[in-house]
């Protein structure tokens, strides 16, 4: 049955990627790609034992949506390629300071909160009903914190369906990747089996 309920997650998870990266093609400097999709049951502890850059300090931006089916998104940066996500969304790189400005920030939230509004609105017309997401948030620091905040607002610990799309970006030879990061509820996810 998981895997069935993963492979309708996954489905939706992947079309709305696909899309996303083809709109920010065609209005971006460099190339955007999905570089694969998966769906695993877990618990906060194993997903963070289980991501490779666990320690590592990331920007992320994440979405909190409650009501009948309450999930959370996030999607992960690295802050060292500010400079080639702004000069393949923009078209014009910012100055490398040694943190991240204001500028740069706003750039990463406005990316991510493109890329999370598409997954979140497939899950909504998957569903046939709207959701309405919390305004994104700008966060930073070690990846196991940014994915202790994914479990904050859902039942703890339990585990919960976590969907994982890696996007890459390419651009003057370059190329960056960034992480999609949800938490799906079965309650979700079997509403949307259902739907």
């Amino acid at each position: 049955m998981d895997q069935e309920k993963h492979r309708v997650l996954e489905k939706i998870a992947k079309a709305s990627m696909e899309k996303c990266m083809a709109n920010l093609s065609r209005v971006s400097a460099g190339k955007w790609h999905v570089g694969g999709v998966k769906v695993t049951r877990r618990s906060m502890e194993e997903s963070i034992h289980g991501h490779a850059e666990a320690d590592r300090v990331m920007a992320a931006v994440y979405f909190q949506v409650k009501g009948e089916y309450p999930f959370t998104s996030m999607v992960i940066f690295r802050p060292e390629d500010v400079e080639l996500l702004s000069r393949g969304f923009l078209g014009f790189s910012f100055s490398k300071l040694p943190g991240l400005t204001q500028a740069q920030e706003l750039l990463i939230s406005e990316l991510g909160n493109v890329i999370l509004n598409s997954f979140i609105s497939a899950l909504s017309n998957a569903l046939h009903r709207s959701f309405l997401p919390s305004a994104p948030k700008y966060v930073n620091g070690a990846t196991q914190f940014l994915l202790e905040a994914l479990w904050a607002t859902i039942d703890g610990d339990q585990p919960h369906s976590l969907v994982t799309v890696a996007l890459d970006l390419h651009c003057d030879n370059s190329i960056t990747r960034s992480e999609v990061v949800a938490v799906i509820p079965e309650r979700l996810e079997r509403a949307l089996m259902a739907g």
